[in-house]
């Protein structure tokens, strides 16, 4: 296990090392360069210049490339002029939002969709199934803008019950008005909940046709102890999976979900420097989503590890 963990982690850092590579040359091929991404379209030739020799810019791209490669290392982002401040302090005040926002759908999201997929798997083909199946396909194909906007006007517009927008200010602003979190976070355990319940309904029905399964059945074992003990641990792998892709998602922000309902994360911090071509924070935060695929990766791995005996065994 532990010569695997490491292995891994190895990996892991040639992926990260790689994503650095791609994101740096790809930004470094932007028409005019960081400067005229920085400076504006109406810089000047001279201005351009200044500003590349001043920062840099004119030097060979490798030399370019390690220069930055070890400002990142040592949490040196880079600076947001258009913003006046460092990139690694806009990240810092907006993923503990971002995390708030996502951790808390994905969490109610399992708490929901791993007895709705179980229950599906024992139901099957049933009214219930069908039902759950229905409804999960409908807000699984229903667009973010469109379900987040909807939410607005039903509970916002005609009941009154939540506000439309989303809470501003630092981390214990939005703590201290929970209500605006109500539907950004109901928009996005909707989806997840429909995506999430679909796999463990899938991977549940593949358990129950088992041998151990059909074993415990045979020896008199209920449904519910057949259910808990031996097909939701093993029902849990694509979960898992989905864990760990939705750690980038966690980083990142529900970029459509923030942008509705003008949640200060990072999504919305993404787009915002996408409108206007403030270069350093998209370079910054592609490398930290980037850097949180990686880990994803490698934290599925390790708790499938975790979940599977056999599987730690074969490793």
């Amino acid at each position: 296990m532990t010569r695997f963990t490491l292995r891994r982690l190895g990996q892991s850092v040639l992926v990260v090392l790689g994503v650095t590579i791609v994101v740096f040359v790809f930004t470094r091929l932007l028409p005019g360069g960081p400067a005229r991404a920085i400076l504006g379209p109406r810089a000047t030739p001279a201005a351009i210049m200044a500003f590349d020799h001043a920062n840099g810019y004119d030097k060979p791209l490798v030399t370019q490339y390690w220069v930055w490669l070890t400002h990142l290392v040592t949490g040196d982002v880079g600076y947001s002029y258009k913003q006046n401040q460092t990139v690694s302090s806009l990240i810092a005040d907006r993923l503990p939002k971002t995390l708030l926002l996502v951790g808390a759908a994905n969490l109610i999201a399992l708490v929901i969709a791993v007895p709705l997929g179980l229950l599906q798997a024992v139901q099957r083909n049933r009214l219930t199934d069908y039902t759950v199946t229905g409804v999960a396909f409908v807000f699984y194909s229903m667009p973010l803008f469109w379900l987040s906007i909807l939410l607005v006007i039903f509970f916002s517009i005609d009941l009154g019950m939540f506000p439309p927008q989303a809470p501003q200010g630092g981390f214990g602003d939005v703590l201290a008005h929970p209500g605006g979190l109500v539907l950004p976070v109901l928009t996005l355990t909707l989806v997840t909940v429909a995506l999430f319940t679909r796999y463990t309904r899938s991977s549940a029905i593949e358990t129950l046709t088992q041998d151990h399964v059909r074993t415990a059945r045979a020896k008199g074992a209920s449904t519910t102890i057949v259910v808990l003990r031996h097909v939701l641990r093993n029902s849990l792998l694509p979960i898992i999976t989905m864990i760990g892709l939705t750690l980038p998602v966690v980083v990142s922000g529900a970029l459509v979900v923030e942008s509705v309902f003008n949640y200060p994360g990072m999504g919305l911090l993404f787009w915002n420097a996408a409108q206007t071509q403030d270069y350093p924070i998209l370079l910054g935060t592609t490398v930290v989503v980037g850097v949180a695929t990686a880990l994803g990766s490698l934290l599925a791995d390790l708790l499938y590890a975790v979940v599977d005996p056999r599987i730690r065994a074969a490793r």
